[in-house]
């Protein structure tokens, strides 16, 4: 395997953890990559912490946005900026296991999946385990994704040979789950590896963990990006509650 994989990290304010998460990247048995962090203009230390990285390893690539525009801009930024294969993702809290990109590239390549994800471990703040993996479903097609997002941003990636470079839907919240619905309209299914190969951390404090506010975005989701009725957004918005509350 000698295919450039584009690592896709947006970045605000994260001079706590982003030092852990590039480690992560560096220390992969799989060596050839790029790792493009777009700050959204954060306010703390982190942009000199990851310019001290890029300039010790020209693959760490930062790109400053010139006002803050969330998640969607800067994601969608690193992919429009990169030159990989392959793009996969990993936001600026989380981390990689050693073997996660050798792993998955092996997976697909072997199979020819365009689209992968795999099982990931929950950490809390602090970096602690707390003793909760999320097993990732064989595949995946995009009826069953309607129901609730089974794939976690930190351990999917795609083939851009195959499939272009698909862009994260611009809203707010919700984008990464927009994205894997829009890739499961061109391709039938995406494939999961049953191995964790990632570890999301758990923020008590973080956009993510607002459960209103979720309802909120999905809700978006499904009217606004996939065109849903209104019956079927608060549908498939009452699906996601139950599918949370069932986990």
């Amino acid at each position: 395997m000698n295919k450039l994989v584009s690592i896709i990290t947006p970045n605000y304010n994260s001079e706590k953890f982003i030092s852990q998460t590039i480690n992560s990247v560096l220390n992969q048995t799989y060596q050839n990559w790029e790792m493009i962090i777009v700050d959204d203009v954060s306010t703390d230390n982190s942009t000199k912490i990851i310019e001290s990285y890029s300039l010790k390893d020209d693959r760490i690539i930062l790109h400053k946005l010139q006002k803050n525009s969330g998640a969607a801009i800067a994601r969608n930024k690193a992919i429009s900026l990169a030159k990989g294969n392959f793009i996969a993702f990993l936001d600026s809290d989380d981390l990689w296991l050693p073997k996660k990109l050798e792993v998955q590239l092996e997976f697909m390549e072997t199979n020819n999946y365009p689209i992968s994800y795999s099982s990931y471990e929950i950490i809390d703040e602090n970096g602690k385990p707390k003793n909760k993996i999320i097993e990732c479903k064989e595949k995946l097609d995009y009826n069953r994704m309607l129901y609730s997002n089974e794939i976690g941003c930190l351990t999917a990636m795609y083939n851009s040979d195959v499939l272009g470079k698909v862009y994260m839907p611009n809203v707010r919240k919700r984008q990464d789950y927009g994205l894997w619905l829009k890739i499961l309209k061109m391709e039938k299914y995406a494939f999961g590896i049953p191995k964790v190969l990632a570890k999301y951390r758990d923020r008590s404090l973080s956009i993510s963990n607002n459960k209103v506010e979720m309802l909120k975005w999905n809700w978006n989701l499904y009217k606004n990006v996939e065109k849903k009725s209104y019956f079927e957004a608060f549908y498939y918005t009452l699906c996601n509650v139950i599918n949370k509350l069932l986990k």
